[in-house]
């Protein structure tokens, strides 16, 4: 059994997103992103990594004023009025360039906030007053290699930076989007099974099995036909520590077959509160250069 949160120590999050439509409407899912704060100090800054940032290559978006990206199309039109006007930290981008290494990553200013951050986030810290940085998922790695990068971040947790993966345990969209239009909202035993099997993984702490699970097992391959919803999980997991209990803000299918599970490593209980001014890495006021 894993022991309690380490005083000082942020946790690590993984946001089952779901439909953009959550970012509009109250529903069990909304307030589960809301109920995440319950277990989290307040961040001194956010280092988000969305399923929507799926691309050649690692990079850091380091915009001061990191625009709102809709990046979904035939939604309500008051979905597309949402802005999360949240400000970008260059000098976290220039700190997780410095980890991740020269020649690993690089610096954009080209990205924004995408629909998988922002759709959880504004729940979260509605008030849009934390800072937050977005690192891409670089599609040509090997699962073991995202994991690698989430285990490098790790010490970003003791400088009350907090590390929020978005994506969803089970995404297999053309099977949701069938049932939506069937009306057949039951969830089939393979993404059940699937949903499960990754729980238990990771009570476990069983890595290894973790980053076979969804390219080496047929429900794997059913839960996620594409890997950009199941990648996040493993910088999460890569940046967590034996020590952090795990938890569940909310759970559950939407459309058969998204799961819409967060899940926590760490976390305290009671009220949240702020890292102690100590425990807080203290990040200059500067504006890095751009890095190729």
């Amino acid at each position: 059994m894993a022991t309690e949160h380490i005083p000082g120590t942020m946790p690590t999050i993984f946001a089952g997103h779901g439909s953009p439509m959550n970012a509009l409407e109250e529903n069990r899912w909304s307030r589960g992103f809301a109920a995440l704060t319950q277990s989290v100090p307040s961040p001194r800054a956010i280092i988000a990594i969305s399923a929507h940032w799926f691309v050649d290559g690692t990079w850091v978006m380091a915009n001061e004023q990191p625009r709102t990206i809709h990046d979904f199309g035939g939604f309500p039109q008051a979905l597309y009025e949402i802005h999360y006007p949240a400000s970008g930290h260059a000098d976290l981008a220039q700190r997780v360039l410095q980890m991740l290494g020269p020649g690993s990553a690089g610096s954009s200013m080209d990205w924004g906030l995408d629909h998988g951050t922002w759709s959880v986030l504004r729940w979260m810290y509605p008030k849009a007053d934390i800072p937050v940085i977005q690192l891409s998922i670089d599609r040509r790695l090997s699962p073991r290699r995202h994991f690698e990068i989430g285990r490098t971040l790790a010490p970003l947790r003791e400088e009350g930076v907090l590390i929020l993966a978005s994506g969803n345990v089970v995404h297999n969209l053309r099977d949701a989007s069938s049932r939506m239009r069937t009306g057949d909202l039951s969830t089939p035993d393979w993404a059940r099974r699937f949903d499960n099997a990754v729980v238990a993984t990771l009570e476990q702490r069983d890595y290894a099995a973790l980053l076979s699970l969804a390219s080496e097992t047929d429900d794997g391959l059913r839960a996620h036909p594409t890997p950009d919803h199941w990648l996040p999980l493993l910088y999460v997991a890569g940046a967590s520590n034996p020590s952090d209990r795990i938890s569940h803000s909310s759970d559950g299918f939407d459309l058969g077959s998204l799961s819409m599970r967060n899940i926590l490593f760490g976390g305290v209980t009671g009220s949240p509160g702020r890292i102690p001014k100590n425990q807080q890495r203290q990040y200059r006021t500067s504006v890095p250069g751009a890095t190729g």
